[in-house]
């Protein structure tokens, strides 16, 4: 390790410290001896502002300023459209991320929230880059921590950097949201991607009295850390912690193409209670997808206006949201009626005094999810 290495280690502890994400001395002890840089050898992908749509551009270990950029509160592209890595490309590429190294302050933030004690066993879904996986190792041991990870690539490079760091936990090449039951039962479960459900195998796996720490939401993308502790009686509950987290989705639970429009000239038309412009608010949009669980946002311009569409493609349902002269017109169609759900619950949650994401539970038995809110 050169000085500069250990500067920039103990800058980065400092910093997640003063910022309330770094609490107790195991977890300053593994910020300032885990190179985060090792664990982006193969490079990072740089966001390109511009009009168009998102560009995408490779920042190398040779490119300056790299190993600094390693050491910033900040997440880090490194997979692009599944397979594209940082080495893959000269130039610029326009697709979506699918891998990254979170950032810092959210990985220590979640690890914190975790509550883990000594001795205590944990299951990781989703390896990443193997970063979060050496915290938990240097804190832990490398025999109680079990990190598992979808994409072969993915885990192969993290398996890599964490041997050449010294730390050898059970990494495991498989579907995480079936959790990994060959070394269960978990004190704790901690989840780097995003969940639209919780899957009930993790309950399972966890012992009575233990912790899962997930990020739950939806597919209109808005999200929340929930801390749930797992009963005897097989269910699972508790509170959102707050702080507007998000993360990628897990890959099997990726909302599904749109395909082909409904005819959004079909369906009943009346006057909204509430505009589509109430759910560009976090919290709001969050009380929508608990009404509307399996619905899509987008918008679109048709016939010179803007319609705001909320289309669940499973259910066959949609709705559609235009502005007048100050009105809100809404035509639905399908099976439901999406946006009088969406009105209803919102209008509960507003009458309870519009309640913050903290003040929300969930509960997770094996027949369904339910969250709920407390008054404000």
């Amino acid at each position: 390790m050169t000085k500069a290495e250990e500067e920039l280690r103990l800058r980065l502890a400092r910093t997640l410290a003063a910022n309330g994400h770094l609490r107790t001395q195991p977890w300053w002890d593994a910020v300032e001896s885990v190179p985060r840089h090792e664990f982006l050898r193969g490079g990072f992908f740089d966001r390109i502002d511009g009009d168009g749509p998102t560009a995408w551009t490779p920042i190398m270990p040779d490119t300056p300023l790299w190993l600094e950029r390693c050491y910033e509160d900040e997440s880090l592209v490194t997979q692009i459209a599944g397979t594209i890595t940082p080495g893959d490309l000269r130039g610029e590429i326009m697709r979506a991320p699918t891998s990254s190294s979170t950032m810092p302050g959210l990985v220590v933030r979640m690890w914190e929230d975790l509550q883990v004690e000594d001795g205590h066993r944990v299951l990781e879904v989703g390896t990443g880059t193997g970063y979060s996986t050496a915290l938990g190792c240097h804190r832990l041991g490398n025999d109680h921590v079990v990190s598992v990870e979808v994409d072969p690539g993915v885990s192969g490079r993290a398996g890599t950097a964490l041997a050449q760091c010294g730390y050898r936990p059970h990494l495991v090449v498989g579907d995480g949201l079936a959790g990994y039951a060959d070394y269960a039962p978990y004190d704790r479960v901690i989840a780097t991607c995003g969940l639209v459900s919780l899957p009930y195998a993790w309950i399972q796996q966890t012992r009575p009295g233990g912790i899962i720490l997930a990020t739950l939401g939806g597919w209109m993308f808005s999200s929340e850390l929930a801390r749930l502790t797992v009963h005897k009686d097989g269910t699972a509950s508790g509170p959102f912690l707050g702080g507007q987290i998000s993360f990628m989705l897990a890959r099997p639970q990726a909302p599904p193409p749109l395909g082909l429009l409904p005819n959004l000239d079909e369906g009943e038309e009346r006057l909204a209670a509430l505009g589509a412009d109430v759910i560009n608010d976090w919290d709001t949009r969050f009380v929508a997808q608990v009404a509307a669980p399996g619905a899509q946002r987008i918008s679109l311009d048709r016939d010179g206006r803007t319609e705001h569409l909320l289309i669940d493609v499973t259910e066959g349902s949609w709705a559609a949201l235009t502005e007048s002269d100050g009105r809100w017109i809404v035509r639905q169609g399908g099976p439901a009626r999406i946006w009088d759900d969406v009105e209803t619950y919102v209008l509960l949650w507003r009458e309870a005094g519009s309640p913050t994401l903290d003040k929300f539970e969930i509960t997770v038995t094996p027949e369904e999810q339910r969250i709920t809110w407390q008054k404000a």
